[in-house]
């Protein structure tokens, strides 16, 4: 993976760091989020990608062995507590989606939606 020394403006800019098969899995993960959440404005926040809808939704990102997933919110890992169980979690607010295994898109898709109705609601 390049590291990118210049400040990241959008997704395509982002996702042109990585190699084919990294890109694909970012892109997999922006559209369960669009699916999920058409509302959702895409932004580059901490140089990453992330979604906002009616407040911090979900950031990601690629690292080296890993897609780092951020749903900013601890009710998250309580909601979804048995399916996030089988993936590394760090601190209260990351998931690691390994490489060598498939996205779990449709929690995904879950996720985003539980966000998008907690910020809502809240």
């Amino acid at each position: 993976m390049k590291k990118n020394k210049e400040q990241i403006k959008t997704f395509e800019s982002y996702r042109k760091n990585y190699p084919i098969e990294i890109q694909k899995r970012l892109d997999q993960i922006q559209e369960a989020i669009k699916s999920a959440v058409p509302e959702a404005e895409e932004k580059i926040s901490y140089n990453m990608p992330s979604y906002r809808f009616h407040g911090r939704l979900i950031y990601y990102g690629a690292f080296k062995n890993h897609i780092g997933f951020y749903p900013a919110s601890g009710a998250v890992f309580k909601k979804f507590k048995d399916e996030l169980k089988v993936y590394k979690q760090s601190g209260k607010g990351t998931v690691q989606f390994p490489y060598d295994k498939p996205l779990p898109i449709e929690l995904i898709k879950k996720i985003a939606a539980y966000r998008a109705k907690e910020n809502i609601y809240e």
